[in-house]
This record gives structure tokens, sequence and C-alpha cells, in this order.
């Protein structure tokens, strides 16, 4: 199977409203250009470094996505062309987002990471200090940031209930927040191993690599 091919049976298998996020950390240029080619615009990695390096040498308006985890000192290297941060999880991260997007004279949008899953490795938030932040007054003075969802993993398992019940906290704060803060508008939830259960618990955005691309080499 191509590249081409998995990605147009994904897309005719996902809701209109969905936005797929071509997971095409760890692959070649030429690959994320064969996806390119087919008409994909939006791709997600994992290191700065590695997105940095891709998007000097593709195509101006493909939209990156920053799904990892992200350390503070290396904001300034993605804040010129960072499209959507995924993992947000502390004011500190926000503010140096804030920072480095003022000195590009941009609005970085952002996702706040809530930790659902039960892996001690998972980052992200609690849904109270997810709350307490939106609520804070410091988020609210940084000009520069849009937070527009939230963003979260499962546990990485068989068992579809844990999946759903997962699923079903950062559904349930996500509808909670959304009458109080009307930007919200982004549930990223869904990866391709249970990107199916996460389309039927409301999420909006799913992160797909390994169905497009075919296996990680992690070497």
């Amino acid at each position: 199977m191509s590249i081409t091919s998995n990605l147009q049976d994904i897309q005719e298998s996902l809701p209109k409203e969905i936005t797929l996020v071509a997971v095409s950390k760890t692959k070649p240029v030429a690959d994320i250009e064969e996806a390119y080619q087919a008409g994909h615009r939006v791709f997600g990695e994992n290191k700065i470094q590695e997105m940095t390096e891709k998007w000097e040498q593709l195509p101006q308006d493909i939209l990156w996505h920053m799904i990892g985890h992200v350390q503070t000192n290396k904001v300034k290297y993605m804040a010129p062309y960072v499209h959507l941060i995924h993992a947000v999880d502390s004011l500190k991260l926000l503010k140096e987002i804030n920072k480095q997007a003022l000195k590009n004279k941009r609005i970085i949008h952002c996702l706040l990471q809530i930790k659902i899953a039960e892996e001690e490795s998972k980052f992200g938030l609690s849904p109270s200090d997810a709350q307490a932040l939106l609520a804070s007054e410091e988020v609210s003075s940084l000009s520069n940031v849009h937070i527009e969802g939230f963003m979260g993993m499962a546990t990485f398992t068989d068992n579809q209930k844990q999946i759903r019940q997962e699923f079903s906290v950062i559904k349930n704060l996500f509808d909670e927040m959304v009458p109080q803060y009307p930007q919200l508008k982004t549930l990223s939830i869904g990866m391709s191993g249970d990107y199916e259960v996460a389309i039927a618990s409301g999420s909006t955005m799913v992160r797909i690599g390994s169905s497009i691309f075919g296996k990680r080499n992690y070497v």
C-alpha cells in the first residue's frame, strides 16, 4: 500500500468535520512530499529540531503541528512557523510560547494537554489544573497565545472500555469549559490504534502516523 492510498482510505473513513494530522515524525521528507502531492497539508512532529529541518525543505503552505512534549528552551526554534502546539502542560511553557510569539509578531495556537492515561510516562494537566490555568489572570494576559482546546492520549491498551472511559474524562471537561470559554474548538484525541473510539467519543482532531506512513524506524 502506498502513502497516497493509505491517506485516501483514512480520509474517506473520517467524518468531514474531523481534522487529520498526518504524523510524520521519524519519516523522510520524501514521504511527506508524497502525502503533500496527494493534497494533504497538516503534519505532526514530536521533535522541534526535526520539524524545523523539514519546514525549511518543504512547501510553505504546510501547517506544522508540534505534538510531542515541549522543552521551554526549544520554543524559539518553532515560533516563526508552528501552526498548533498540542502538548502545553504548564504556565511556564505558555509564558515562553507567548514571549517567542511576540518576538515573531505572531499569535500561536495551543492545546492544553490533559493527563487521562494511567501510564506514569504520559505528561499533562489534571482537569482541575487545566480549569485553574484557563481561569487565571496570568493566562488571560498572554496576548500572543490562543488556547483553542485540549489534547489527550489514552493508555496504550487493547481494553476498549478503558480507552472510552479515558476519552470521556477529557470530553466531559471540554463540554464543561466551552460555555465559559467559547474559543475552545479543538479536541485532539485519537491516534492510529484508537482513532475510531476517539471519534465516537467526540474528537475533532486525530493524529495518525503509522496507518499512513507505515511502521516507524526509531534506529
